[in-house]
Order: structure tokens, then C-alpha cells, then sequence
């Protein structure tokens, strides 16, 4: 499921809060990803790059990238969307994996409007990727915002790309897909109908709540209180811990939340089955050309125990580069 919420307006700084709502641990770590990485698509190889910003993400696995912020303030987040459909593959067009696909563009670009013109461009094909850990194969969309306030989300849909650009898109949640979302927001109270908030843990109620109390928060004195009060409008639509729905088998409890200050570059992280919350300004980690790839273990015993809190910074390591899920690494972990 998830949730993402923009405050474009938190004092002078943009504010980004997303639920990450799975129904298993995805063993979530973050990692530094410094500038100067050789990759390539995933798929057939044939697109590559070297990765022009540094950034930080919190991944799935420690292969798939789900979220991150980049040293020029773009920050992406991977939520669940059961409509998507990428077709069959075209080899006349670019292609990127599923697992790649946010990496590219925090390696690539410093505003949401180059991403989006490079998406114009190319028309690049995510293409879907079968789950290493025996689950469904994933059905995503992906958000992107930037310092400037701006705002996309991109689906696929018949396996063409579905791109809603507009600064005014500050909440996305799952299901409908978002052009059904932004027709169905007006229908409550303080957000242009007459029927009251609504309170249950459906994808278009938590839309209208996030959207409704986002819409209300008061100017922060500082940056401390501008997270706090990021923090308190994801909680509200975060999902307790659950058996699914009958007939809702994908309605899942939120296992984690990140706050993300676009502004002055700062990843906040909280597990809802880890006592503290920690944090990571991008000015402490060295991202320079040349600089190995670090890791802070969040399924370390000394995480679950509560050792790691506040400003983690310093607490990344250098444990060998991740291994971004490729098709040819599927093909490889199926047949071992």
C-alpha cells in the first residue's frame, strides 16, 4: 500500500513524508550511493550510466531501492499500484528493471521537470521482475518531488508510461490510478464536498486525509518541529498491524516511515518495530567521485536493541557496493 504527503511550504524548506506499508519485513537498510557509480538498466544492459549525484536510500532486500534523497534535493518513493501493467517487452525502447528504476533518476537528474522531459524523450519501459523472496511479482508506481516544490508521479499502464507533472500533486496513495484519485479527492469536507472525512485505512480515504491535514499545518519554528509535524500527518494515515481484509489480501500494515527534508538534504527514518528514530544529513556522508558505497545495518542487533538513534552519519559503513536485482542475478538465485 504507502502513502506520500508534500509540504511545500514548511518555512522555507520542502518536507516529504511517506508510509512504506508491506505485509513482511523488506529488511530495509539505508545506503550511501557516492557520484561516479557505473550501472546499467537491469534488463538487457544496453542503457548505461555513471551516476551523476550522490544520494541516499532506504532499500528492499538490499536490492531494490524504494526510496531516497539525492545531493541536488530530488527525492523518489516506490508505492504499491495493483493497476499497473508494463507489457510485453519492446526492444525498440530503452528499458529499465524495476529495481533500477528510482536509482536512474537520483542518478541522473537534480529536478522532477529533466526527469520527466527524459521520459518524454525516451519513452523507457520499466520492465517487471519477478520476486526473489516467493512474493507476487511487484505492481509499482513511483513519485518523484524536488526542493523547488515540484511534483510527478509516474504509472505504467498497458506498458506506456502515465506521467502526472504538476506541483499541485502533493498526495499519492495507491489505488485507482492517480488521474481516478485527483476526480475522487473533492467529494469531502474541507476539500471541496459535503461528505465528512473519512477515517478507515482505504487507499482513497488516507488520499483525502493526508491531503486534508498537510493542508493545515502550522509554520514550524524550526526544523525539528517541521519533521515532528511531517510525522504527525503519516501517522495519521499510517495502517496499524493486520490481518488483511477478506478479498484484500495486499492491505498491509505500515512497517516504516521516512521524512524527507528536500531543502536542506536531510533523510529521517523510523521503523515501527525499532525503538528510535534516526537520520542523515547528506552534507556527512562523503559522495564524492571514487567513494565506496556505505551501508547503516538497521538489522543489526545493535539497531534492534535501540543502539542506533539520532544523526546516523557516522555510523555507515563500508561492507563491499550493493548489487542492484538485475534479471541475469533472477536467473542466477532461481537456479542456486
Amino acid at each position: 500500500m504507502c502513502t506520500r504527503v508534500i509540504w511545500p511550504d514548511a518555512a522555507g524548506a520542502v518536507l516529504v513524508g511517506r508510509n512504506m506499508d508491506f505485509h513482511k519485513d523488506l529488511m530495509t537498510n539505508l545506503w550511501s550511493q557516492p557520484r561516479g557509480i557505473d550501472r546499467d538498466d537491469g534488463v538487457t544492459g544496453k542503457l548505461t550510466w555513471t551516476s551523476k549525484f550522490g544520494s541516499v536510500i532506504a532499500t528492499a532486500f538490499d536490492l531494490i531501492s524504494v526510496d531516497g534523497l539525492n545531493d541536488a534535493g530530488l527525492a523518489g518513493h516506490v508505492l504499491w499500484l495493483a493497476e499497473s501493467t508494463y507489457g510485453e517487452r519492446d526492444d525498440t525502447r530503452p528499458a529499465l528493471s524495476q529495481a533500477i528504476w528510482l536509482q536512474y533518476f537520483l542518478d541522473n537528474f537534480a529536478t522532477v521537470a529533466d526527469a520527466v522531459d527524459w521520459i518524454a524523450q525516451t519513452d523507457v519501459q520499466v520492465v517487471q521482475m519477478r520476486d526473489p523472496t516467493g512474493g507476487n511479482p511487484p505492481t509499482i508506481h513511483l513519485a518523484l518531488d524536488d526542493a523547488r516544490g515540484d511534483s510527478a508521479i509516474i504509472e505504467y499502464i498497458d506498458g506506456m508510461p502515465q506521467v502526472y507533472h504538476d506541483a499541485s500533486y502533493r498526495v499519492m496513495t495507491n489505488s485507482p490510478t492517480y488521474d481516478r484519485q485527483i476526480q475522487l479527492l473533492d467529494r469531502w469536507d474541507g476539500l471541496g464536498g459535503d461528505q465528512p472525512l473519512p477515517g478507515d485505512t482505504e487507499a482513497e480515504h488516507r488520499f483525502a486525509r493526508a491531503a486534508y491535514y498537510s493542508s493545515r499545518l502550522p509554520t514550524p519554528a524550526d526544523r525539528t518541529e517541521a519533521v515532528a509535524s511531517m510525522f504527525s500527518v503519516i501517522r495519521n494515515v499510517a495502517q496499524p498491524f493486520r490481518i488483511p481484509d477478506p478479498g484484500k489480501p495486499d492491505a498491509s500494515q505500515t512497517i516504516w516511515q521516512t521524512v524527507t527534508d528536500l531543502t536542506n538534504r536531510r533523510f529521517v527514518y523510523a521503523s515501527t518495530t525499532r525503538p528510535n528514530i534516526v537520520w542523515v544529513d547528506l552534507a556527512d556522508l562523503d559522495l564524492d567521485d571514487g567513494a565506496p558505497q556505505r551501508r547503516l545495518d538497521l538489522n543489526s542487533e545493535l539497531a534492534l536493541e535501540g543502539g542506533i538513534a539520532g544523526n546516523v552519519g557516522d555510523h555507515f559503513e563500508d561492507r563491499g557496493p550493493m548489487t542492484f536485482l538485475s534479471l541475469a542475478l533472477l536467473d542466477q538465485l532461481e537456479k542456486s
